[in-house]
């Protein structure tokens, strides 16, 4: 039976991945700051029984304590670090400094800290997966979303030193880059959203790229496209084209 260790699993793309491994009869670690909505995911597992730790991925403290108590039942096959918020921010705003932080420590410190506790155990085993969540829109920065396309610019860049590191250790490093995928998340956008996927097919896709160990992976394959288009487009192109593009609404707005 595999044994998998998930933040971010109240709802989104952490609970549909938590809901999939468990339809394959794996015990889920469901990792969340709400308790009410942890257990609403719990009811729906009837081919396991998950753990629940409700906290704040930004305590590392408390992080940690939870996935060691995790480890202490059992070895750990994969750990997916999918806690992740956005919300749009502005420089010249300068209250906006706490979103900033707040983003930056839940979406990519929380990763640090999500693999921390197990990548000895994995190295012992010489077998793992540690998934990190990224997104496409750490690709190019985006209007209005400095905070959020920094942080997963940057957890992408992590996951791939982190990758490196453990070359030929046995533990895969996955990382995966949503693109627009149907969640509470991206339910506050009020612009056009290109290729918009359910997330339960999300999940179907993502799970066979785990089960693969691939190295990086955009999902749905079309914005993998747009992302390499983008990558591509001259700094001054993109510039012109992006600065006309409608903002994230920041918190409040």
């Amino acid at each position: 039976m595999q044994r998998v260790f998930i933040t971010g699993a109240s709802s989104g793309i952490g609970a549909a991945l938590a809901l999939s491994y468990a339809r394959r009869g794996a015990q889920v670690a469901l990792v969340g700051r709400r308790r009410e909505a942890l257990e609403a995911v719990a009811a729906q597992m009837t081919h396991s029984a998950p753990v629940i730790y409700d906290l704040d991925v930004r305590d590392r403290d408390a992080l940690h304590a939870a996935a060691h108590d995790f480890l202490s039942q059992g070895p750990v096959d994969i750990v997916i670090a999918s806690a992740g918020i956005s919300v749009g921010t502005l420089t010249e705003e300068v209250d906006d400094f706490a979103v900033f932080r707040a983003i930056q420590e839940t979406n990519l410190l929380a990763t640090v800290a999500t693999f921390e506790p197990f990548v000895a155990a994995m190295r012992a085993r010489r077998s793992g997966r540690l998934v990190g969540i990224a997104s496409v829109a750490g690709v190019r920065g985006l209007p209005g979303a400095g905070a959020y396309s920094a942080s997963k610019a940057a957890v992408r860049a992590y996951c791939e030193s982190l990758r490196v590191e453990l070359h030929g250790s046995g533990v895969k490093v996955v990382t995966i880059s949503p693109g627009f995928i149907r969640t509470p998340m991206t339910s506050r956008n009020p612009y056009r959203m290109p290729f918009l996927m359910d997330v339960e097919n999300f999940a179907r896709h993502a799970l066979r790229h785990i089960d693969r160990g691939t190295s990086h992976v955009v999902i749905p394959w079309q914005m993998g496209v747009v992302a390499t288009l983008l990558r591509a487009v001259p700094d001054w192109l993109y510039d012109r084209v992006a600065a006309g593009r409608e903002r994230k609404p920041r918190q409040g707005e």
